[in-house]
């Protein structure tokens, strides 16, 4: 699952995000959500999130709960 719909993320999910300096190489970083800082209901590049170890990105992927487990 991609990270374009706000619908689609919550707090205590695990996902993979896109730091602002990795934008270029495409490195992602693994977390879990503490904060969705988008306020659109969509975004194309994926919407603004802060870990729980307060780093901020772009959600490219929904990974799960925080025990792994698929969501949804």
């Amino acid at each position: 699952m991609n990270g374009t719909r706000r619908s689609d993320i919550r707090p205590g999910l695990r996902v993979r995000i896109v730091l602002k300096q990795d934008q270029l190489s495409g490195r992602l970083t693994e977390g879990i959500v503490k904060d969705i800082l988008t306020k659109s209901a969509t975004h194309p590049h994926g919407i603004k999130v802060r870990l729980e170890n307060g780093q901020v990105g772009r959600v490219k992927e929904i990974l799960g709960g925080v025990d792994g487990k698929a969501v949804g």
